[in-house]
């Protein structure tokens, strides 16, 4: 039976792991700084994420939080597992940003802000971090639908060799984050049940 075995909450005002909240404090208000705050709360140790849009950082963070939950092994190859994320508002925080560079500076547009106008880009971020070769995928949709989210992971499970995937829903725009990454397990006796109701009930947090 599938089972949700991690997941992570992240908002303006909530880290939520597994059920509980993170201590963390925060200098910085509600906004990218937060993110930051919780990347440096976490000692993560990738300077990367600094090169990273907004959306692809809330991604990320929520990532590492369930995987490392789990002990995962992030230098190992990870055929395995797959992701899947949606949103609502695709890589329009990008896109407003990148359009502010071609306004502001005469129509020479930031190469290193257009290419994070795609909202995939989060999911290529994780896996590369991580090392996971799954297929990776990103869906756009009117508003949070556990059911879909159902359905986008059977379909990742189709996939021979699949028995992880790591889904959930990234919505990060004009400075407000609303994020659940959960790991869903394709057979395991631990965690809770994935089904719509138990997701809708974990996004209520």
């Amino acid at each position: 039976m599938k089972k949700i075995t991690a997941y992570c909450r992240l908002t303006d005002d909530l880290v939520i792991l597994n059920g509980k909240p993170c201590e963390i404090s925060f200098p910085s208000e509600p906004g990218p700084g937060r993110l930051t705050d919780i990347y440096r709360h976490l000692e993560v140790g990738y300077p990367k994420f600094f090169k990273m849009d907004n959306l692809s950082k809330a991604g990320f963070l929520a990532s590492e939080m369930v995987l490392r939950s789990l002990q995962y092994d992030m230098e190992t190859p990870d055929e395995s597992t797959s992701i899947v994320f949606c949103n609502r508002s695709s890589s329009l925080d990008t896109d407003k940003r990148f359009q502010e560079t071609i306004s502001r500076d005469n129509y020479f547009p930031s190469p290193a802000v257009f290419v994070y106008t795609l909202p995939n880009i989060v999911t290529g971020e994780v896996a590369i971090r991580n090392k996971i070769m799954g297929e990776t995928s990103f869906f756009i949709l009117e508003s949070f639908d556990a059911e879909k989210m159902i359905i986008f992971t059977d379909w990742a499970f189709s996939s021979a060799g699949i028995c992880r995937v790591l889904c959930g829903w990234t919505e990060y725009l004009d400075g407000h984050c609303n994020v659940l990454v959960m790991m869903v397990e394709k057979e395991s006796d631990k965690g809770v049940d994935f089904n719509k109701q138990k997701i809708n009930n974990i996004y209520r947090t």
